[in-house]
């Protein structure tokens, strides 16, 4: 008995005709017969009644082909699953980080899932947390690791941390003794902003809409280092994440009056197959994540 032939019967079955059985496997009619007549010799038994029409199914034919097609569908789980540990010994992982969290957040979640996974080629495109999320739902990327609050329904989700935006300003600002800032505060003050596709940038920008207040942006960088730079140089005051600017000399960084908090987190589109590389970065993740908040 051979695979093949099991696969004709599969196919003539479902179809209930040789010819397009044939037609659907590109194989030709009389071999999809000669292995069928030849595995109801094997089996002893005669699988197809071909007195109708249409090939129908005798009582034996139908208890073989429940089985078949529960051992055929393991079959091919388990050729799928072979391919994906070739995956996983040379695949690649495609994964969209915001430059605010990919330069200061979680590096070493890369570093160290390289160690271990050298032989996979990753591949990080920096955008906006919403550029990015958009991109998952095109499958465009594998992963995120991206601000998750809002995200659609989707996209699977796993929580990483959670972190306040603060307002940045030089340290010679009037309102840099202050405790909180307002939005009311900083009206006229020029604004320096990441640039569009931002999940931080957006929830500023609506914050700045429902004071009706128009922002007087004057720059706009996804480099934070600059974005920093030219804070503390007086250039204007920006929004970034405290935990970016927690321990900032050149600049101080103050929570707005009414408290805004983001949650960062690795995110997947749900009904996408996950892969054996895909999957090993998804548990490093929650591994590693583990082991530094204990």
């Amino acid at each position: 008995m051979e695979l093949r032939q099991l696969e004709y019967f599969q196919m003539a079955s479902r179809l209930k005709n040789i010819t397009r059985a044939a037609e659907r496997l590109k194989v030709s009619q009389p071999n999809i017969t000669v292995a069928i007549k030849k595995l109801e010799a094997e089996l002893g038994v005669q699988l197809f009644d071909r007195s109708q029409k249409q090939l129908t199914l005798t009582p034996e034919g139908t208890v073989f082909l429940n089985r078949i097609d529960i051992a055929l569908r393991n079959i091919q789980d388990a050729l799928l699953e072979l391919n994906d540990y070739k995956q996983l010994q040379k695949g690649s992982i495609k994964i969209g980080i915001p430059p605010m969290i990919g330069a200061y957040l979680f590096p070493k979640i890369f570093s160290d899932f390289r160690q271990l996974h050298s032989n996979l080629d990753i591949y990080i495109y920096e955008e906006g947390s919403i550029a990015i999320r958009e991109q998952l739902e095109r499958d465009e990327l594998d992963f995120g690791i991206v601000i998750t609050t809002n995200a659609p329904s989707n996209l699977q989700l796993f929580q990483m941390s959670t972190n306040q935006i603060v307002a940045c300003l030089p340290n010679d600002h009037l309102l840099a003794n202050k405790t909180t800032i307002s939005f009311n505060d900083i009206h006229e003050d020029n604004l320096i902003m990441l640039k569009s596709g931002s999940y931080l940038r957006q929830a500023i920008l609506t914050e700045f809409d429902k004071h009706n207040i128009a922002p007087r942006i004057i720059l706009e960088s996804n480099q934070i280092e600059t974005i920093k730079g030219l804070v503390a140089s007086g250039v204007g005051i920006s929004f970034l994440l405290d935990v970016i600017v927690h321990n900032e000399t050149t600049l101080k960084a103050i929570p707005l009056t009414e408290a805004k908090y983001v949650d960062i987190g690795l995110a997947w589109k749900k009904d996408k197959y996950v892969s054996k590389a895909a999957q090993a970065f998804i548990d490093f993740c929650k591994t590693h994540l583990t082991v530094v908040q204990q």
